[in-house]
């Protein structure tokens, strides 16, 4: 079951625990996923302080706007395509003797209670199940790194070819673009997902300032756990 009744306090919860420990909707970038639940809040900005994690996404995925239809992914699904396969929020928010006739968990009335609620069940029983084999989650840190050139006559172009040869195993490249600091110089922001038993970012700095024809200096512009 994806991600539904946004406009109210009741899908906003179930979006701000799913984000808890996630910077995106689905994988390490902002996707079509993240798109589609955006446009489902039609607008509505998550309260910071009731949805510190939502309110954290959205303004993030707002910032990627003027790049919406060239992020990967499927565009034609909706927000109920993504998002956790049970809103166990709600689910146990009923258990503890929440009202159901405020919260139409599953689109039930009153003559499918029953039907609904074996339903609830057994998809409660498929998610525990599923959460108690899933494997160990290892620890992954999302980096932005600013990586600025010599001067305006610097390919730009071959810098980031450089930066993204260097593979290492834990280290996946993600999203870059070219960012203006003036005088006709641009510096590369580039995004990368690394798992931190494997990575260090001072190893990444060394490696990328390394290509020193292009490489003036590196700058971590943002470091988040995921």
């Amino acid at each position: 079951m994806g991600f539904t009744q946004l406009e109210n306090d009741t899908g906003l919860n179930v979006l701000n625990g799913f984000l808890e420990e996630r910077s995106y909707i689905q994988g390490y970038e902002p996707t079509q996923a993240d798109v589609a639940v955006f446009k489902a809040l039609n607008g509505k900005v998550p309260n910071a302080e009731k949805y510190p994690h939502a309110a954290r996404w959205y303004h993030q995925i707002a910032s990627y706007s003027h790049e919406f239809d060239s992020l990967p992914g499927d565009s034609s699904k909706d927000a109920s395509h993504y998002g956790p396969e049970v809103v166990q929020a709600l689910a146990e928010t009923v258990k503890e003797g929440g009202d159901d006739d405020d919260i139409d968990l599953f689109g039930s009335d009153e003559e499918e209670d029953a039907e609904a609620e074996r339903l609830k069940e057994q998809r409660l029983a498929e998610y525990r199940a599923k959460k108690a084999t899933k494997p160990k989650v290892v620890a992954k840190s999302m980096v932005n790194l600013d990586v600025k050139p010599w001067d305006d006559t610097t390919d730009m172009k071959e810098l980031e070819k450089s930066v993204r040869s260097i593979s290492l195993d834990g280290l996946v490249w993600g999203q870059s673009k070219f960012i203006p600091v003036g005088y006709g110089i641009r510096k590369l922001q580039i995004g990368c997902v690394i798992e931190d038993d494997k990575v260090g970012v001072d190893d990444l700095e060394e490696k990328i300032t390394a290509f020193e024809d292009y490489v003036q200096s590196v700058d971590v512009a943002s470091f988040n756990k995921l």
